[in-house]
C-alpha cells in the first residue's frame, strides 16, 4: 500500500517524507494549498477536523500529527531502512527525550519565527517585531543547550542519527534559508557541525529537491 502524504509542499509535511523516504517506504504526495485556504474544505477535513497539515493515508489509516506519524512509520518499518529509533530501550528513550524537546522548546520559537516572518504578509497580517525579538532571544537559549549536549555527542540521542534530529530539519532549513538566520547556526560549532551533517542527508536533498517550499 502507497502512503498518501498530504500537503509537501510545507514544513510538517517534509518531516513526514524525509521520515518515509529514510525507512525506504513508497509514498505519493497531495498537494494542499494553506495560503488558498483548500485545508478547510469540507472533504480535507473529514480527513483532518482540525484543518492542518500533514495528513498520511495509508489504506483507510489516517494519521495527521506529524511527530505521531514519524514514530507510527519508524516502528512499523523498524527493520526497514534506516533505524530512527534506536537499538536499546535506553536508546529509545533519548529519542523521545529529544523529540518532546523539539516539538516543546524548539518548535515554538522558530515556529513563531517562521509565521511572522515569512508568512505573515501572506496571510494579511503585519509581522510582530517584539514577538519575532523574543522567539529569536528564547530560541538562541535553547540552541545554546543544543550547543551542550553536541558537544559530547555527534547526534542529540547519542552517537547515531534518529527521529530526533530528523524532526528539527524542515524549520531549521526556513531558519537557515528563507528567514537568512543561518547565523543562529553557524555561531555555535556544535551545532553547526551537527547541521552540516543532518541537512546534507540523501532523504532531506531529495526533500528539498522535490517539493519546493510555497513561495
Amino acid at each position: 500500500m502507497v502512503v498518501k502524504v498530504y500537503g509537501p509542499a510545507f514544513a510538517s509535511p517534509k518531516r513526514v517524507i524525509a521520515c518515509l523516504i529514510e525507512k525506504e517506504i513508497e509514498f505519493e504526495t497531495v498537494p494542499v494549498d494553506l495560503l488558498k485556504g483548500e485545508h478547510k474544505d469540507p472533504e480535507f477535513l473529514k480527513l483532518q477536523p482540525f484543518g492542518t497539515v500533514p495528513v498520511t493515508e495509508d489504506g483507510d489509516y489516517v494519521l495527521y500529527e506529524s511527530r505521531a506519524i514519524i514514530r507510527y512509520y519508524a516502528e512499523k518499518y523498524k527493520s526497514q531502512g534506516t533505524d530512527l529509533l534506536g537499538k536499546t530501550v535506553e536508546e529509545r528513550g533519548q529519542v523521545e527525550n529529544w523529540l518532546e524537546v523539539e516539538a516543546h522548546n524548539f518548535n515554538p520559537p522558530i515556529y513563531a519565527l517562521t509565521l511572522h516572518l515569512m508568512f505573515a504578509s501572506k496571510m494579511g497580517f503585519p509581522p510582530d517585531e517584539n514577538l519575532i525579538k523574543e522567539s529569536e532571544e528564547k530560541l538562541g537559549k535553547v540552541l545554546d543547550i543544543y550547543e551542550e549536549r553536541l558537544s559530547k555527542n555527534k547526534y542529540l540521542a547519542g552517537d547515531f542519527f534518529s527521529l530526533a534530529d530528523l524532526s528539527h530539519l524542515p524549520f531549521t532549513q526556513y531558519l537557515v534559508g528563507q528567514m537568512g538566520k543561518e547565523y543562529m547556526i553557524t555561531s555555535r560549532k556544535h551545532v553547526s557541525a551537527w547541521w552540516d551533517d543532518i541537512s546534507s542527508r540523501p532523504s532531506w536533498q531529495k526533500v528539498l529537491q522535490l517539493y519546493a517550499p510555497p513561495f
